[in-house]
């Protein structure tokens, strides 16, 4: 007896595009055609490295640099060399940010893959979705760094405004979480280890964290009151929880100007599946 044929299980899978007015940019592909010609400083090399012709690679980026509201892709002249092509800055700005983008988009087409494909279950979008945490601080970005230690390591995340957070990690969580340049991390920081000061210029301190920026909100309780500082890169804001007697002390209000400082070890990394 023939025993029947296991069909092959359900997947999930998506891809990214960019768009201008509606119209496509392009997706994973044509930013690794840009890729490749920062890499390699011509069309045909880049070509070739991502199996296009030369026509096809060519039309591509002159597609892309007709929609985008300024060139992606320009020629350099040169000497005896002849010159090369390079990505212009913000070329380069949209590679590196369209990375960050396509890694979240496949953490979170794997979570949806991995929660929703058994049809034997109900569909539960806030089950997969719900990422409950105490820290009120949490901040996506790359890691930049890692400088391995005897006992810890010490992790460098980059956020998209190029603030800068570091954080220290044992090697085995570094190895747990898969942690290596350019992976996207989430660094969760509770408002009570962020402390706030002002007038820092020329001050030296030991906490490797600094983050300046302005209060934005100053919200009292009986005791404390919680301070929300808009940082100066654009990162969005940072919340730290004082004492009356320091928001007095400090003189915060909305306007002036303050620096959020925190430990490296008050910093927790976290990963998507």
């Amino acid at each position: 007896m023939r025993r029947p044929r296991k069909a092959p299980a359900l997947g999930l899978d998506g891809a990214v595009w960019l768009t201008i007015g509606g119209t496509a940019l392009g997706g994973r592909e044509r930013v690794e055609l840009l890729r490749a010609v920062a890499e390699t400083g011509s069309i045909t090399r880049a070509a070739q490295a991502v199996g296009l012709s030369y026509k096809g690679a060519w039309e591509a980026i002159e597609a892309m640099n007709g929609l985008a509201r300024e060139p992606l892709v320009e020629r350099r002249a040169g000497g005896r060399g002849g010159g090369a092509t390079q990505l212009t800055p913000h070329g380069a700005k949209l590679v590196e940010r369209f990375g960050q983008l396509d890694a979240v988009h496949r953490r979170f087409v794997t979570l949806l893959e991995q929660g929703s494909i058994d049809l034997d279950r109900d569909f539960s979008l806030l089950g997969i979705l719900n990422m409950r945490t105490s820290a009120r601080n949490q901040f996506v970005g790359t890691v930049s760094a890692i400088r391995a230690g005897a006992v810890n390591d010490e992790v460098e995340l980059t956020l998209p405004g190029g603030t800068r957070i570091v954080a220290q990690v044992t090697p085995q969580s570094t190895a747990a979480l898969g942690l290596r340049t350019q992976a996207t991390v989430i660094a969760l920081l509770k408002s009570s280890a962020v402390l706030v000061a002002t007038e820092l210029e020329g001050a030296r301190l030991s906490a490797r964290n600094q983050l300046a920026g302005t209060v934005r909100a100053v919200t009292p309780g009986a005791v404390n009151a919680e301070v929300e500082i808009e940082l100066d890169s654009g990162d969005g804001r940072i919340v730290a929880i004082v004492t009356q007697p320091s928001v007095e002390a400090l003189g915060l209000a909305p306007g002036v100007r303050a620096t959020a400082v925190f430990d490296v070890a008050n910093v927790i990394l976290a990963v998507t599946a």
